[in-house]
């Protein structure tokens, strides 16, 4: 009977141990865009924490990478038919997910901005809301160098002092009455900010996809080759 080829037995662990390391990489970045700007991921009643659904499922397939990687591992090295099966069925569940969560990034990119529009708009004009809502709102235009949700200083009757520009001579500021006003509305900055870390997830998910082709063919290859041996 033919023997399993050493080539593809430390190929495949050699595979597998990259696959951990993408498995931390991926963790670690969804861990870091989820927790990320926590303080403005609500103002008022407009929750954008839905726009994080992609990344709570990244969260989770990183974890199950790092386990599989490390059962990769121990089957290549042992030679287990049962590690390499259950490697493969997790792998190719994982695939499924990753690629459901890269669909789910590339629609939320794209609605983004239109749905925070609709939402800050019925909270136009600002002076008409309560006390605690003006709070918090001051407090997401200190931390994001803006000024009002959807027009600028226009969604104010009197900018407040958390719209002052502190960059002198800057682009991003704009004068109103003898001030310096931040240029940006609040909902341009957390466009912006959305958009970029979806554009890491997404490329991290099918740049991953691809690495886990090549694992579901080794090891399977692998596993054959055990069985036949």
């Amino acid at each position: 009977m033919a023997g399993v080829n050493a080539c593809i037995k430390y190929s495949m662990f050699f595979f597998n141990f990259i696959f951990w390391l993408c498995g931390s990489v991926i963790l670690g970045v969804a861990i870091w865009v989820r927790v990320s700007k926590d303080a403005v991921k609500q103002v008022g009643d407009v929750n954008i924490e839905e726009f994080y659904i992609a990344v709570n499922i990244l969260i989770a397939v990183g974890a199950i990478i790092m386990v599989l990687g490390f059962l990769g591992c121990c089957g290549a090295i042992k030679e287990s038919r049962c590690m390499l099966l259950l490697f493969f069925i997790g792998l190719l569940l994982i695939l499924a997910i990753q690629i459901t969560a890269g669909v789910l990034g590339a629609v939320y990119k794209s609605q983004v901005e239109s749905t925070l529009m609709e939402k800050y708009k019925q909270f136009l004009p600002l002076e008409n809301q309560p006390k605690e809502f003006k709070e918090e709102l001051e407090a997401l235009q200190r931390e994001l160098k803006c000024c009002g949700l959807v027009y600028g200083h226009q969604d104010w009757a009197d900018p407040p002092a958390s719209c002052n520009c502190n960059q002198n001579n800057s682009s991003a500021c704009v004068s109103v009455k003898n001030r310096q006003i931040w240029a940006k509305p609040c909902i341009t900055v957390l466009t912006n900010i959305f958009k970029d870390n979806l554009v890491i997830i997404v490329g991290i998910a099918f740049g991953l996809a691809v690495v886990e082709i090549f694992g579901l063919v080794f090891s399977m290859i692998l596993y054959c080759q055990i069985k036949n041996k």
